[in-house]
């Protein structure tokens, strides 16, 4: 194998890490991180202990899994001081806290969390960790605030493999959405602004999550599925819509055609239209909102496919723009909050919409 690393220490790594003070208890603490580091940063395409020992002189394998494995310093203090750094950098703080979940394939069966799931990296199911990701996300720059592995029932219920694997006693089994909202609270703790949460149609749909997010008065924007059922604010009638068909009975003329960012190939645009109606959860309570759908312009190859998404901002008129129902006098909300959304996964979702609360 090719040596990638240096062996002397690099003043620009040394300026970075000077930054944080990690509190490690013993003194050789410090070089094995900076040797780590240096090894995280070389090409070397699967990064164990084994293969960075050869690509990174002045340390082992025996040294490396040290300090990976034994090394104590206390890792949410380190992560605060990650994140305030990140926080001192946000200039205007209007951006969003996006939340999905990750997978990472794994071979053997012994790593924190490894099982047989479902994966979107992976695109299937496959033996991987799965962990749940909170992210800061402006048009200037996204970065992870926060990320939970995900621990199985199955490895929850299991006393000897937790105990292999150095599980602590008190981490359990708990949903992706329940992780979510511990994420945010530790946001929120660490003074991370944001306007809005947005999320996919896995969080979108649990009720428990869109709980906790009026519980907390957050404003969000996340993805439905097509057969949430909803029901029109400004009407007499009483039954249910499915998302994807109240959209359908949208005309035409009133979709608007918002564009939001410039690319290579020209504006970046889409159809849009917004609906006032009331969520119903699945235990019988209603959310007042917005149903917004996205249908791609004509001639484009998505033509035909529509979006939606819910919301229950309740928007003064002052501050923000006047909808009508089926249509948009504004376009302004919608360009601020396309460019927010992009690379939010919305697979499974109707279309690609979201529903934005509060």
């Amino acid at each position: 194998m090719d040596v990638h690393a240096s062996p002397a220490e690099l003043p620009e790594l040394q300026e970075f890490l000077g930054a944080f003070q990690v509190g490690f208890r013993r003194p050789e603490g410090r070089k094995a991180l900076e040797r780590d580091t240096i090894g995280l940063l070389t090409e070397v395409p699967n990064k164990n202990c084994d293969t960075l020992a050869q690509a990174v002189p002045g340390t082992s394998e025996q040294r490396l899994q040290e300090f990976r494995t034994n090394m104590q310093w206390d890792e949410d203090d380190l992560n605060r001081q990650r994140v305030q750094k990140m926080v001192a950098e946000v200039r205007r703080g209007e951006g969003v806290l996006r939340f999905d979940d990750t997978g990472f394939a794994k071979q053997g069966q012994t790593s924190v969390g490894v099982a047989r799931q479902y994966s979107g990296t992976l695109g299937k199911v496959g033996n991987c960790q799965v962990a749940v990701t909170c992210c800061y996300s402006d048009a200037q720059a996204t970065w992870p605030v926060a990320v939970c592995v995900s621990l199985p029932q199955r490895w929850a219920d299991d006393p000897e493999r937790r105990r292999q694997a150095r599980v602590p006693a008190e981490v359990g089994f708990h949903t992706k959405p329940e992780m979510a909202l511990a994420l945010l609270d530790q946001a929120r703790v660490w003074g991370v602004p944001h306007r809005w949460i947005v999320a996919d149609a896995d969080y979108g749909d649990n009720p428990h999550l869109l709980a906790g997010l009026e519980a907390r008065q957050e404003r969000y924007v996340v993805a439905v599925r097509a057969d949430v059922g909803v029901r029109l604010r400004n009407t007499t009638a009483s039954w249910v819509w499915r998302a994807d068909a109240l959209l359908e009975t949208v005309p035409r003329w009133q979709w608007r055609t918002i564009r939001w960012r410039r690319g290579t190939k020209g504006w970046r645009r889409q159809k849009f239209v917004a609906v006032r109606c009331w969520r119903m959860t699945r235990d019988g309570q209603r959310l007042e909102g917005w149903l917004l759908g996205e249908r791609a312009p004509e001639g484009s190859p998505r033509n035909g496919n529509i979006s939606g998404v819910m919301c229950r901002p309740r928007l003064p008129s002052k501050s923000w723009p006047v909808w009508r129902i089926g249509g948009m006098r504004s376009s302004r909300f919608m360009k601020r909050r396309r460019g927010s959304w992009a690379g939010t996964s919305t697979k499974g979702a109707c279309g690609r919409g979201f529903i934005g609360m509060r």
